[in-house]
């Protein structure tokens, strides 16, 4: 699964690798987590890329409370052309999700702690994960737009703490992933993911367990073992 990641670079270098447009409110943030506001490239009724923020766990229009969308934060891929919560969007409502990285936690032998690792491009460029979209108006005069992060079966590298991985799209994916045109076949053709050597993954320490830390500290090298009791959980 993905359940939390981070864009943590400066806005101008975000406008500079992705169509988010100016008018965006665009800030850092190390810890993503879901249910939050986040930068998402979707396109208008004429396929043109346009930026937005979506909120993190997707609310389907046909819903009766917006409270399923925690539930919805990663749609498999094994199922989105089936579950009906998803298979509209993959064919009209796709969207890139910018990110730097994204975290995953280990359960360690013998303890109750988890050790959270940073999961990376390996060249560390930004990135965009696959995404969908979808606007729910039920109950509210407002509309609420949200999204969900497609997830695919770990590569070698990220199964050695987690069996899933969220898809990341290829640079010469993107456009094609938002062209209103694509076929369901060609579109599923892309969700692979990243291979094990695209990737890069180190252990980071205990802040980014706490979604209340969301600076730098999450990315700091994880505390020398004598002082690691201390953040037990």
């Amino acid at each position: 699964m993905c359940g939390r990641y981070s864009l943590a670079i400066p806005a101008d270098q975000l406008r500079a690798r992705f169509p988010v447009g100016e008018s965006l409110a665009l800030t850092p943030h190390f810890n993503i987590a879901p249910g939050t506001e986040i930068a998402a490239v979707t396109t208008d009724r004429h396929g043109a890329p346009r930026g937005e923020l979506l909120r993190w766990g997707l609310v389907p229009s046909w819903s009766e409370s917006s409270a399923v969308g925690l539930k919805l934060i990663n749609a498999r891929v094994e199922s989105v052309t089936d579950r009906p919560a998803f298979r509209g969007a993959l064919e009209r409502f796709r969207c890139l999700i910018p990110a730097d990285g994204f975290y995953e936690w280990q359960q360690l032998p013998g303890q109750r702690r988890k050790q959270p690792f940073h999961i990376t491009r390996a060249d560390h460029e930004l990135f965009a994960f696959a995404g969908l979209w979808s606007v729910w108006h039920r109950g509210q005069a407002d509309e609420l737009r949200s999204c969900t992060i497609l997830t695919t079966a770990a590569n070698p590298l990220v199964a050695q703490v987690h069996d899933r991985m969220p898809v990341i799209l290829r640079p010469e994916q993107e456009s094609r992933w938002l062209a209103p045109d694509g076929s369901v076949s060609t579109l599923v053709e892309m969700l692979s993911g990243l291979g094990p050597d695209e990737m890069a993954m180190r252990p980071v320490g205990p802040a980014v367990s706490d979604i209340r830390n969301d600076g730098p500290e999450c990315l700091l090298d994880p505390p020398p073992p004598a002082q690691q009791s201390l953040f037990a959980e």
